[in-house]
């Protein structure tokens, strides 16, 4: 048995959430499953819980396309991975790329925390919240990198908003399977404001989210704990904390 904060939805078949749960629960997991066995029921349509790994699988490809469609960014890069020996020497380096079945998880995490934040932020009078906000690029990074991509022959749009997002979107799209793919996409991020932790909430820009927070915690992140806190106590109708304290602990 496993003590757990869980975010519970009942979805149609587009994705929409119909009803929202959040509170205490106990999980007893009786079948785990590694990305690559799920990403094997994934391709083959064969296996254990089949019926249910693919449903959430095109749950999340759907969701996974309403966010680009709003304007958030494609960030695809390939991850390093080392091969070890018996004795947990390194012996060798490989790109793990992430597959359906990494997505599917990312894009329910992401539901998750959404939806969290949603719950507390959308509210007529919103108590104090820690939020997870990404502002959007600096011109001046975003000119930086337009510049250095035009020496290459390649463009983007620098207006701002949903157009920007999506045009980098374009451009690495096109650019995948490409040596230069993952150089774009690194000076990419680095055009990019810095994610932050605060009680303000202006968004998440990278996302396309108007509310976003860390609920979900694949690490242990202070933060989190921080959510799991806060949202229980507002669950408990209790009054709001102190936005002055709580800032300074999302400073720190």
């Amino acid at each position: 048995d496993k003590l757990t904060f869980s975010a519970v939805f009942i979805m149609d078949k587009e994705a929409n959430v119909l009803k929202e749960w959040f509170g205490r629960t106990i999980i007893r997991s009786n079948r785990r499953f590694s990305y690559e066995q799920a990403q094997q029921v994934i391709e083959t349509h064969e296996g254990d819980l089949v019926l249910e790994i693919t449903t959430m699988d095109a749950l999340a490809k759907i969701l996974r396309a309403k966010r680009y469609e709003k304007g958030a960014i494609s960030f695809d890069r390939k991850e390093v991975k080392f091969k070890l020996d018996k004795d947990g020497r390194p012996k060798g380096v490989y790109f793990k790329e992430s597959k359906d079945a990494n997505k599917l998880i990312e894009e329910f995490m992401l539901l998750a925390n959404k939806k969290v934040a949603e719950y507390v932020g959308k509210r007529s009078s919103a108590p104090t919240f820690v939020y997870r906000v990404h502002d959007k690029p600096d011109d001046m990074k975003l000119r930086d990198f337009s510049n250095f991509l035009k020496k290459f022959g390649y463009k983007i749009n620098t207006s701002g908003g949903v157009n920007t997002s999506k045009s980098i979107n374009k451009l690495l799209t096109n650019l995948k399977g490409k040596t230069e793919c993952d150089i774009f996409a690194g000076l990419a991020v680095r055009s990019m404001a810095k994610a932050i932790y605060t009680t303000e909430n202006i968004g998440h820009y990278g996302l396309a989210f108007d509310f976003y927070c860390h609920f979900t915690s694949p690490i242990r992140r202070y933060p989190d704990m921080m959510v799991h806190r806060l949202l229980d106590r507002y669950l408990k109708k209790k009054p709001s904390v102190s936005q002055e304290e709580v800032e300074e602990y999302c400073k720190h």
